[in-house]
């Protein structure tokens, strides 16, 4: 990605961070990455294959009902145990977690703890 056409700091900066932790981290068919996008709002997240670049599954807050289509703490405790449940249904076990560059405290934080709550380790 090149970082001189951006021209937005703080975009600029959330990319930097995510280009540092996805060098350290990588996930597989066993051990799939979870990943978190965040857009205005919306919460998208994610279970990606990087060996074979697919999505496994996933799940967001867009198109739901209206009560769960906010992008708060609440919205996003469902949006990771909707994932959570598919990866159950995959029977997997065991993921990586991507915060993208995000700050983990917040929406993201409840994600990772909503998928923990259903027993899946990081």
């Amino acid at each position: 990605m090149m970082l001189k056409k951006i021209k937005n700091d703080k975009l600029k900066k959330r990319i930097r961070r995510k280009l540092r932790i996805r060098n350290k981290i990588y996930g597989s068919a066993v051990v799939p990455r979870v990943t978190v996008f965040r857009s205005n709002k919306h919460l998208f997240v994610q279970a990606i294959d990087d060996a074979t670049g697919k999505t496994l599954c996933s799940a967001s807050t867009y198109g739901r009902s209206p009560g769960v289509q906010d992008s708060n703490v609440a919205a996003a405790k469902s949006v990771g145990d909707a994932l959570a449940s598919k990866l159950i249904g995959l029977k997997i076990e065991e993921v990586v977690f991507d915060r993208n560059g995000y700050l983990y405290h917040g929406k993201v934080a409840a994600i990772a703890d909503a998928i923990r709550e259903k027993k899946i380790r990081f």
